[in-house]
């Protein structure tokens, strides 16, 4: 526990102390069901409304410790379509009242995340709200109030226990074996004791005092839940030696303050949730409905990390994944969505709306399959070029743009016509992962007119020749990869030419490459007229 001199918490807080609460021998129980829990207050449930027909309210609040990565996206992606299957509003909060891990710029670039990946806030930091401020940084007042009424209740106390004191606990407490706790020494100090500390300028944090009472949830995708969090932790702290308070106050008052309905989060804050819970009830305010979402693993089964490069939503845009392809990515790992989705080929974000259902999440973690963004990739690149022409058109002028910087010194010999970028699309569907495959060095042929080669493999007149029957579609009526094949094999017959002697001309004069696709298939993407045209260039016969 970090431990603060007196500011303005010192002035402002009551002494008055209650009596201690209860304890309990009574140890952590957990279990599921499908039924609410009894004497639970009334609540939004998992269709969105109650009875008074409350408007649902979603948060995402990330913290701005690091970069957003795809367990994150998950959970803002989930937040968002509960929030607009039902009509409701989605909620960007940023929580950055932990000021030692505080990155500087990340709370702008989740902001920009989001906005890339299509989930776009009703009501955020940048664009405000009726809700506001939505940077807890900014609701200080909002805590020093909040933290005042339940000191005043007796919820809440003056701890004085130094670093040292709370280290020698953990030793002890390791020592026996036992979980490492506070031991609420400070809930029983008199109001005259507190009085002297005060006097002294002592440093002090304030801590939330537990019910021993077993607390009893309903998770929307756990069912039942009960766990007595008083047997397991000491008093926790809320407000730490910064003046800041700690995720758990902050995270009451604004969801309670944002009229937060249903929250929407990791299954690693499902242990918090009763601590969350009993501090609405402090206050006498309705907890919101929980729903804990499975978590998300690495193929090799370990969790994902702020700090892994490779799945933060950075890598994959820099890599050529397009934001709709790692949302449908996403949500194969935990399900939510019937058999219905499965039958798309690429599902767009309404699709994702209208079928996302909370009781179809499957509560057991999944790993992700890499395999399956590749898929989802091609399938995104696909329908954008046969379903959207305006987004067609941005892919067209964007590998345009890739081409010119990939293949810089080769900028004369470039052939980038729009419609030979369309055929160039149309061809590599089935073969690519990303656009930025369409760059790499085996594929330069599609773009780079290969100079000639000096080296004369098959004499210029047999090239002329094999230019001119191409050419015509009485020679070749189908230009395709088994026609043009066979087409080949007969002339090099004809002439008398060994096979691998004519392919070897071909691809120098195709392509300028040593490898690659097979010739005839490079001369089904490059097409009649750019085939004629590259070897008759390697003939020395171009016009």
């Amino acid at each position: 526990m970090n431990v603060i001199s007196g500011s303005w918490w010192r002035t402002s807080l009551p002494i008055v102390l209650h009596s201690a609460l209860r304890t309990s021998s009574v140890g952590c129980i957990r279990f599921y069901c499908d039924k609410p829990p009894v004497g639970a207050v009334s609540n939004p449930s998992a269709n969105g409304k109650d009875s008074n027909e409350q408007e649902v309210r979603v948060r995402f609040a990330p913290s701005p410790t690091g970069y957003m990565h795809l367990g994150g996206l998950r959970t803002a992606l989930y937040n968002y379509l509960f929030a607009k299957a039902h009509g409701g509003k989605f909620v960007l909060r940023i929580e950055d009242t932990d000021r030692d891990r505080f990155v500087e710029g990340a709370a702008e670039k989740l902001y920009s995340d989001l906005k890339w990946a299509g989930i776009e806030p009703d009501e955020d930091p940048y664009k405000g709200g009726p809700n506001g401020p939505y940077t807890q940084s900014q609701r200080y007042e909002i805590y020093k109030r909040e933290v005042k009424k339940i000191m005043e209740d007796g919820r809440a106390y003056y701890c004085f226990c130094t670093e040292r004191r709370l280290e020698l606990l953990r030793k002890e407490a390791l020592r026996l074996r036992q979980v490492p706790k506070y031991d609420n020494k400070c809930r029983h100090l008199t109001p005259g004791q507190i009085a002297e500390r005060l006097a002294k300028n002592d440093k002090f944090c304030i801590r939330f005092r537990l019910d021993s009472k077993g607390d009893e949830f309903n998770d929307l995708i756990y069912g039942k839940i009960v766990y007595f969090i008083a047997q397991q932790e000491g008093d926790p702290v809320i407000i730490k030696s910064d003046g800041y308070p700690t995720y758990h106050f902050a995270n009451v008052v604004d969801d309670h303050y944002m009229r937060i309905t249903h929250v929407l989060r990791g299954v690693e804050w499902q242990i918090s949730t009763p601590k969350h819970i009993q501090l609405f009830h402090a206050f006498g305010w309705r907890p919101p409905q929980y729903a804990h979402l499975p978590l998300i693993m690495n193929p090799n089964g370990s969790k994902l990390s702020k700090r892994q490069g490779d799945v933060q939503l950075e890598h994959y845009r820099n890599n050529g994944v397009f934001p709709q392809a790692l949302l449908n990515y996403i949500t194969q790992s935990g399900g939510g969505f019937g058999r219905e989705i499965l039958e798309l080929e690429a599902p767009q974000l309404n699709d994702l709306i209208r079928q996302f259902d909370l009781k179809k999440i499957n509560a057991n973690s999944s790993r992700l399959n890499p395999e399956l963004l590749k898929h989802f990739n091609r399938a995104e690149i696909r329908y954008k070029l046969e379903n959207d022409s305006e987004a067609a058109e941005r892919i067209v002028r964007e590998v345009t743009e890739m081409v010119r910087k990939e293949f810089s010194k080769d900028v004369k010999n470039l052939q980038l016509s729009p419609e030979h970028v369309r055929d160039v699309l149309s061809w590599s569907l089935p073969r690519i992962d990303s656009l930025q495959d369409l760059v790499k060095s085996k594929l330069s042929f599609l773009w780079v007119l290969p100079k000639p080669n000096r080296e004369k493999i098959v004499d210029s007149d047999i090239l002329a020749v094999l230019a001119k029957n191409l050419a015509t579609e009485t020679d070749v009526p189908e230009f395709n990869k088994s026609e043009l094949s066979q087409f080949i094999k007969a002339f090099a017959e004809r002439n008398h030419l060994a096979f691998e002697k004519l392919m070897k001309a071909l691809r120098s004069g195709l392509s300028g490459l040593q490898e690659g696709p097979s010739v005839p298939e490079m001369m089904e993407i490059l097409g009649r007229e750019k085939t004629v045209e590259r070897i008759e260039l390697a003939a020395g016969r171009q016009k």
